[in-house]
């Protein structure tokens, strides 16, 4: 078993990282061409055979684009009609969130689910002439202005709770398991875009761009997600909580970086030179926020500390960093979100710090901006487009791969490397939790036009029942919660492994 010893009755929780690890039933430079050598060289061999497909003749323009939804240019929205639409759209994300709740969700899987029964495939099915009159066509644009503001704080609170120096040290477990669940899921997507491309490919986006969005979307995990739902079954502190804590902070960091990389490629009519000078300007631009802005930011943790927590100045400074660092990426031609992303890495990693920053900026963010999102989401959901059998047979083998990929990779990964299969699976249950960030990163999709609206819908709905699907597994597999280490924190002071 690859318990915390203090399960045991060994030696103390906090002892256990100097322990040898479990035996590994695989040489690891052997488990490790076969589960990320193999994958990676498939991935070429998939890019150059795609090459040849053509996508559908559908033009660019039937993308689902946040900013280009029906009648958008000309709609002046009503301030009474702005102001319903939030309160009903938290009214329903509190609602849906409390029920799911009871059932042991986290609440994002019902606040997922709102965004859903607000959109036309629900509330426009059953009241049409309401959904009308609380979502007159082009206004959901505002919406989505808004609700990007949330993601952007939302991305950088994710960098501001990881800690680059925790994704160093960590033994070949971790290394295993961490680049199997991100080559793996990365090499099914780009196979299974051989089928999808030329059904639910778009006019002017490559077959390289839309294999390797769908092997980035299948590729991430929920590090926010996967943080609390170890908090809640008190996994925090056991070596399968740090692991798998581990091992989604790389996949998310992988996962951004690839999608920097697609965004880029997916711009129509994108140049040689337009696309160099997007990558090296973002080179360019992680390099001078670690070298440059990062050392210069310590000045915000000793102020902090000589104030004793975060005041009003300092807040201000932070989110300007956060929009500005945003504002960069976003002209660069990857996204806003990266930026957001790299000016939480960067942020002082003092544990009091990273909670009183984050503390004002989450507020906000989880009860208003996220939830807009979630109803963005959703209205730009219809599940019209399951009609004919063959759309069903796309949507299974979606979640197929969604499956195999994440769970099946990080579980045989773990077993090779020695773990029991109970626990295995565990971690692999884990890994295949996409929630939120699944969400964002089909949202980046879509806003970049390398996305179809079925493709959309699919991929929305294996983000979802990949998360719900966590807890159940979760159960049966770990159905008694492991002690958790007394210091457990929101922000731990160590994830590192044991050295194997």
């Amino acid at each position: 078993m690859f318990l915390d010893p203090s399960e045991a009755g060994g030696k103390p929780s906090n002892q256990w990282r100097a322990d040898r690890g479990p035996v590994p039933l695989v040489h690891p430079a052997i488990a490790y061409l076969l589960l990320v050598g193999l994958p990676a060289t498939g991935i070429l061999v998939v890019l150059r055979l795609g090459a040849a497909l053509a996508a559908p003749s559908a033009p660019r323009a039937t993308t689902m684009s946040a900013l280009q939804l029906p009648a958008a240019r000309d709609v002046v929205l009503r301030l009474d009609t702005f102001l319903i639409q939030i309160v009903i759209i938290l009214a329903v994300v509190q609602l849906v969130g409390v029920a799911l709740r009871k059932v042991n969700q986290p609440a994002v899987v019902g606040e997922m689910l709102a965004g859903i029964l607000l959109g036309p495939s629900v509330l426009g099915a059953l009241w049409p002439a309401g959904y009308a009159q609380l979502f007159p066509a082009g206004s959901v644009r505002f919406l989505a202005s808004v609700s990007q503001l949330g993601l952007v704080m939302f991305m950088f609170l994710v960098g501001l709770e990881l800690r680059p120096a925790d994704l160093r040290g960590r033994g070949h477990t971790a290394v295993l398991v961490s680049h199997t669940s991100i080559l793996l899921p990365l090499f099914l997507g780009t196979l299974l875009s051989l089928v999808l491309y030329p059904v639910l490919g778009v006019q002017g986006v490559s077959f390289r761009a839309f294999a390797l969005f769908l092997g980035a979307a299948m590729s991430v995990t929920a590090f926010p997600v996967l943080a609390r739902l170890l908090a809640d079954r008190r996994l925090t502190g056991t070596r399968l909580g740090v692991l798998a804590l581990a091992c989604a902070a790389v996949d998310d960091v992988s996962a951004w970086c690839i999608l920097a990389v697609v965004v880029a490629l997916s711009r129509p009519g994108v140049a040689q030179t337009g696309l160099a000078f997007t990558l090296m300007g973002s080179i360019a631009f992680v390099a001078a926020m670690f070298l440059v802005v990062r050392p210069r930011l310590a000045w915000l943790a000793r102020r902090h500390a000589a104030e004793g927590g975060i005041s009003r100045g300092l807040l201000g400074a932070i989110v300007i960093v956060m929009l500005t660092s945003a504002w960069v990426t976003q002209k660069l031609g990857i996204h806003a979100l990266f930026g957001a992303f790299v000016a939480g890495v960067i942020m002082p990693k003092s544990p009091k710090f990273m909670r009183d920053a984050a503390s004002p900026i989450e507020d906000v963010m989880l009860v208003v901006l996220l939830p807009l999102f979630f109803a963005t989401t959703g209205i730009r959901m219809s599940l019209d487009i399951f009609q004919g059998s063959a759309m069903w047979t796309f949507f299974g083998l979606v979640l197929l791969v969604a499956f195999a990929g994440k769970l099946g990779g990080s579980a045989v990964a773990s077993r090779m490397a020695g773990i029991s299969w109970r626990e295995s699976l565990s971690l692999g249950a884990l890994m295949n939790t996409r929630g939120l960030m699944g969400l964002i990163i089909l949202s980046v999709g879509v806003d970049a036009g390398v996305l179809s609206q079925p493709l959309f819908v699919m991929m929305v709905l294996m983000s979802i029942i990949t998360t719900i699907a966590t807890t159940p597994l979760l159960s049966a597999l770990m159905p008694r919660p492991a002690r958790a280490r007394p210091d457990a924190q929101r922000f731990p002071e160590a994830l590192d492994v044991a050295p194997q």
